[in-house]
């Protein structure tokens, strides 16, 4: 490897994690103010900004959106041509542009400057054009950039990018938002798998594979193998209440330890601590669980009803498999 390469990519590290690092001391009133601005908009974040700015604009904007705050990209050359109309009186705009004195975003500031719409600037040059505009200016201003001529826009696009992942995660913070919330807005891929709720993904009905304490060895044979779920049984009483589990590791220790292995009842051989899981909890916990007692199956409750003891469901691993929960 070049020594050459090797020192320009660790001088670009260094730079930028000092970018980054240096906006501690930023985390103040104007940066509070933000926050609390966009926690309780009650329109939409409007994010805009051009070139390298306005790249990072788009990306803040899906963050926001995807962490329970209504935002859109706005590009600054085409709100001239109509896209201002995307603008409302109860939204709230943040403007980035390291220097501050782009010419594209001038349209866009004097609209909302005319229309009194709250603006919230993340710009380098605190006595520029567009921070004097601003209600609240955030600064993102940076000793140098990584660009070896110091021109091209890198450590300050990252200190960018940094401080507009701090303001929304704090803004999903103060808004109270929940990973059951995430789960809601992200229904694809394996992060949404992951936040399934038990309710979506197990088995119910006649597929429940249920016996009482009296019901025989054989018969249980028969339910383990012959339900959508084999080699599991719930044990319930008159109640309906779960009271007990045999899996099919219970049946081979019978079979191994007893002269009549068919003869007895599901009392004889039960687990009475069955592991159970309420069907509101997230999927991502049922594998946690399972894979921490190294079990394959969970009987599902439900603290809500009248009979919080009744099994409603059972999930099993190979659902969270095929969940891919993983």
């Amino acid at each position: 490897m070049s020594e050459l390469i090797k020192n320009r990519a660790y001088d670009v590290l260094q730079i930028e994690s000092d970018a980054i690092l240096n906006l501690k001391s930023r985390i103040n009133q104007s940066f509070f103010q933000a926050v609390n601005l966009i926690s309780k908009i009650q329109g939409k974040l409007i994010i805009t900004g051009i070139g390298k700015s306005g790249h990072i604009a788009r990306k803040l904007a899906s963050t926001f959106s995807s962490t329970g705050t209504s935002a859109v990209y706005l590009h600054p050359a085409e709100s001239a041509h109509g896209d201002l109309g995307l603008i409302s009186q109860n939204d709230v705009v943040i403007a980035i542009s390291y220097g501050g004195e782009s010419r594209e975003l001038m349209t866009v500031l004097n609209f909302i400057v005319r229309k009194n719409i709250s603006l919230i600037s993340m710009t380098g040059k605190p006595e520029s054009t567009l921070a004097k505009a601003s209600q609240i200016f955030l600064d993102i201003s940076v000793t140098k950039e990584a660009c070896p001529h110091n021109l091209a826009p890198t450590a300050s696009s990252t200190a960018t990018l940094a401080l507009g992942d701090a303001l929304a995660m704090c803004v999903l913070q103060e808004k109270g938002f929940k990973s059951e919330d995430f789960a809601e807005i992200h229904p694809g891929g394996s992060l949404g798998a992951k936040l399934v709720r038990i309710a979506d993904i197990m088995h119910k009905g006649e597929a429940l594979p249920l016996v009482s304490e009296g019901t025989s060895v054989k018969e249980i044979v028969a339910i383990m193998t012959h339900k959508d779920v084999r080699g599991t049984a719930g044990v319930i009483n008159k109640k309906n209440e779960l009271i007990g589990i045999i899996t099919d590791g219970d049946i081979r220790r019978r079979l191994e330890k007893s002269a009549d292995p068919l003869s007895g009842v599901a009392a004889d051989l039960m687990n009475r601590n069955p592991k159970t899981i309420d069907q509101n909890e997230l999927a991502e916990k049922a594998l946690f669980l399972m894979e921490q007692m190294k079990i394959q199956s969970l009987f599902v409750l439900n603290s809500t009803s009248e009979n919080p003891k009744k099994p409603v469901g059972i999930v099993i691993f190979h659902d969270l498999f095929t969940a891919k929960v993983r």
